[in-house]
C-alpha cells in the first residue's frame, strides 16, 4: 500500500476467495461449535450431523378418515342397485388417526355409509388400504431423514420429531458484532445537529444478520480515534465469530478501519471492484473474520449480501440464501462504469403479460432505494450498461404475487402520486403504485414501448399553449395516439421556490436572469424543464444567463430540498414541495397534470383501485390540503 491506500479494485469473487485464504492461514475457524438442542428449538439452525429416524412415522396403520374399518373383500360387489350389508361385528368405527382394528384393511368414509338400524349399507366396494396410512408411510424407522448442513425449517423440526427425535444436534447461531464508527454518528433517538447523521447502519445490519440466522448486537458508536478504535476491535473479536466495522473504510483522513485491521492482524482486501460498496475491507483478528462495511447505507447492505452472508453460510455449513430470478424488460436506459460490477435496485411490474423493471436512484446513500426495491439487477464489470427495452435478469426481493399488483408508472414526479400510492396499499396491502421520475416525455416514450400502465405528463406545447394532448399525439403517433386515454389528475399551481421570506425579493422568471442568483433546474424532458423553457422564449432571456440553469434534480422534492439546503436560491416546482419544506413559493401559472394509459389498460382490473381512489372525496380532500392542487377535475377523461 505505498503508494495508495487501497490494494486494488478486486473483482468480488477474488476477493472472497483472498479473504478465505486469509482465515484459512490466520486459524478461523471453517465451522461453528456444534450444540445440542430441543428439537422445539431447532428451527433457523442447521444441521451439524445427518438425522435418522428412530420411530417410524405413523408408527401403525391408521385410519386416514372418519368412518367405518371394514375388511375390503366384504365389499365386493357392492353398487347402488346391489349394496353390501355389514353387520355389526363386521365393521367398526373409526376417526381420522386411530390404528386400524385387527382384520381390517380399509376405510369407508362416514359421509359414504348408510345406517339401517345397526347395520352399514355400501353402496360401492373398496379395494384393500383405502384411506389407510401403513406403518412408515411419512418416513420409516432407519431412513435418513435430513441430511448434514440443512438448515430447519418449521416442517423440518416437525418430521424430525414425528421420527422419534427429542434432541438436534446443531451447529450454534453465528454471533455477529457491530461496531459503528464516526464523529459525526449519532444513536437512534437523539436529536443531530448540522453535520451530523444517526446511526441507522448498525440497525439495518443487525437485522440483516437476524434474517440470515445469526445472533446480533450493536456496540456503541465509537468515535474518530484510531487507538480507541483498535482497543474496541481487539475486545469485540474475543466475542464474536464476525465483527462489521461500519464506516472508516474508506481513504478519508477519518478513515482507520483498514489500517486498524492491517495493525491487530491481517488485511486481505482493501478495495472492491462492485458499485455501490467499493472501499470494503476485508481481513481477521486473533482469528475472527473482520468486514469493514462503507457508511453509506446502499453499500452497507450490500456490503452484507455479497461478503457477510456467504461466510455466515460457510461457518454454519449450509449454502448461501439463494433468492429466485425473473428476467424482465428494462423500463429506461441504464448507463454503468466499466470495470466494477454495478449493482441496481429495480421495482418491478407486469405490463401487458411482461415483466418491467425500473431502476431506483443510484446514490449509495439513498437508503429508499432499499425500502422500494423489488428486486437486483447486476451489470457486469465489462459492461457499460443496458439500452431500454433490454431484458435483463433481476433477483427478486419481494414475491410474484406483490410484483403482479403493482401499477407502474412513469413519467412526470408529482406528489399526489406518492399519496395515490400510500392509499392504495392501504386499502389493499396486494396493490402498489410504483413511479418512476424519469419526465414527462420520458414516461410517454416508456407508454409508447410498452414498459408502464400510466405515464404522468404535464408538458407544454409552445406552439398551441395546449398540454399534453399535442405530446401524445407526437410520441405515440396516429394508431397509438388513438388508442391512448388521458385522465385528468389534478391542475397545481407551478412557480419558484424560494427560502423563506424570499429573501432575494424574487416575483417571477425575469427575475431569475439577476447577477447573483442560483437557480436549480430539472432534467431534460420534464414538463418543468419545458415550462421554464417556454417562459424564458416569451421573455427573451437566453438559458445561459440563468445560473444553475445546468444543475439538474429529478424530482420537485429534490429542488426544493437543495433550495432548503441553501446550495440554490430559487427552482421552478409545485407549491406542495414547497410547503413540505417551509419554503415560499412565488405562483407563475396553474397547469393541468394528465394521466396517460394504454387504451387497452383502461379498464384492466389492476388500474380499477387506482380510478376509484381518483373518485374518492376523502382522496380529494387530501390532495387539497397538500397545498397548490386543484381536484375539481380530477378523474376525468379528457380523451
Amino acid at each position: 500500500m505505498a503508494n495508495s491506500p487501497f490494494i486494488k479494485d478486486v473483482p468480488a469473487a477474488r476477493a472472497l476467495q483472498a479473504w478465505r485464504a486469509v482465515r484459512d492461514a490466520t486459524g478461523c475457524p471453517a465451522r461453528l461449535p456444534v450444540v445440542r438442542v430441543p428439537v422445539a428449538d431447532a428451527a433457523g439452525l442447521v444441521t451439524a450431523e445427518p438425522v435418522w429416524a428412530t420411530r417410524s412415522s405413523p408408527s401403525f396403520d391408521a385410519a386416514g378418515m372418519d368412518g367405518i374399518a371394514v375388511r375390503a373383500a366384504d365389499t365386493l360387489g357392492a353398487s347402488e342397485t346391489t349394496p353390501v350389508h355389514l353387520k355389526r361385528d363386521g365393521y367398526d368405527v373409526v376417526d381420522t388417526g386411530d390404528p386400524m382394528p385387527d382384520g381390517r384393511d380399509a376405510v369407508v368414509m362416514r359421509e359414504h355409509v348408510h345406517y339401517v338400524g345397526e347395520t352399514a349399507e355400501l353402496r360401492a366396494a373398496v379395494p384393500p388400504y383405502q384411506h389407510v396410512r401403513s406403518i412408515g408411510e411419512d418416513v420409516s424407522a432407519g431412513e435418513l431423514l435430513l441430511p448434514e448442513g440443512h438448515r430447519l425449517r418449521a416442517a423440518d423440526v416437525a418430521a424430525a420429531a414425528a421420527a422419534g427425535a427429542t434432541h438436534l444436534l446443531v451447529r450454534r447461531r453465528p454471533q455477529v458484532t457491530i461496531l459503528p464508527t464516526g464523529d459525526e454518528v449519532r444513536p437512534i433517538g437523539t436529536q443531530p445537529g448540522p453535520g451530523e447523521i444517526l446511526d441507522t447502519n448498525s440497525v439495518m445490519l443487525a437485522i440483516q444478520a437476524r434474517e440470515a440466522g445469526c445472533e446480533a448486537r450493536c456496540l456503541p458508536v465509537e468515535r474518530d480515534d484510531p487507538d480507541r478504535i483498535a482497543s474496541v476491535v481487539k475486545a469485540a473479536v474475543a466475542g464474536c465469530d464476525l465483527l462489521i466495522i461500519v464506516a472508516g473504510s474508506s481513504a478519508g483522513r477519518d478513515d482507520y478501519t483498514a489500517s486498524v485491521v492491517a495493525g491487530l492482524g491481517t488485511l486481505a482486501v482493501h478495495g472492491v471492484a462492485v458499485r455501490p460498496g467499493h472501499p470494503v475491507v476485508l481481513g481477521t483478528v486473533d482469528q475472527t473474520p473482520v468486514l469493514g462495511a462503507p457508511g453509506y447505507p446502499v453499500s452497507a447492505a450490500l456490503t452484507f449480501d455479497i461478503f457477510a452472508e456467504p461466510l455466515l453460510a460457510e461457518l454454519a455449513g449450509a449454502p448461501p440464501r439463494a433468492r429466485p430470478r425473473i428476467t424482465a424488460r428494462l423500463a429506461r436506459k441504464l448507463a454503468s462504469p466499466l470495470g466494477m460490477d454495478d449493482w441496481v435496485r429495480v421495482r418491478l411490474g407486469v405490463v401487458a403479460g411482461t415483466t418491467v423493471a425500473s431502476p431506483l436512484p443510484r446514490g449509495a446513500g439513498v437508503l429508499t432505494s432499499l425500502v422500494r426495491a423489488d428486486g437486483l439487477l447486476v451489470v457486469p464489470a465489462g459492461q457499460e450498461g443496458h439500452h431500454a427495452g433490454e431484458e435483463v435478469e433481476v433477483e427478486l426481493l419481494r414475491g410474484i404475487d406483490e410484483i403482479a399488483g403493482t401499477i407502474v408508472a412513469i413519467g412526470s414526479h408529482d406528489l399526489v402520486l406518492d399519496l395515490a400510492a400510500s392509499a392504495l396499499r392501504a386499502d389493499n396491502p396486494l396493490v402498489t403504485l410504483a413511479s418512476s421520475n424519469v419526465g414527462s416525455l420520458g414516461g410517454l416514450v416508456a407508454l409508447r414501448d410498452g414498459l408502464c400502465h400510466v405515464a404522468g405528463s404535464h408538458l407544454l406545447d409552445p406552439a398551441t399553449g395546449e398540454y399534453t394532448l399535442p405530446y401524445v399525439d407526437r410520441v405515440l403517433g396516429g394508431a397509438g395516439a388513438a388508442g391512448a386515454a388521458v385522465v385528468r389528475l389534478v391542475h397545481r399551481d407551478q412557480g419558484l421556490i424560494v427560502a423563506p421570506g424570499n429573501p432575494l425579493g424574487l416575483t417571477g422568471i425575469a427575475d431569475l436572469a439577476r447577477p447573483g442568483v442560483r437557480y436549480v433546474n430539472r432534467q431534460r424532458g420534464a414538463g418543468t424543464r419545458v415550462l421554464l423553457d417556454y417562459e424564458l422564449g416569451r421573455l427573451g432571456i437566453s438559458p445561459a444567463a440563468i445560473g444553475g440553469y445546468a444543475r439538474e434534480e429529478p424530482t420537485h422534492l429534490a429542488v426544493a430540498a437543495a433550495i432548503a439546503a441553501g446550495r440554490c436560491d430559487a427552482g421552478l416546482g409545485i407549491m406542495a414541495a414547497a410547503r413540505a419544506f417551509g419554503l415560499d413559493f412565488v405562483p407563475v401559472t396553474q397547469e393541468p397534470y394528465d394521466l396517460v394509459v394504454a387504451q387497452t389498460a383502461m379498464d384492466s382490473p389492476l388500474l380499477a383501485p387506482l380510478w376509484s381512489l381518483l373518485r374518492s372525496d376523502r382522496f380529494q380532500a387530501s390532495v387539497t390540503e397538500l397545498g397548490g392542487y386543484s381536484t375539481k377535475e380530477m378523474g376525468l377523461r379528457i380523451r
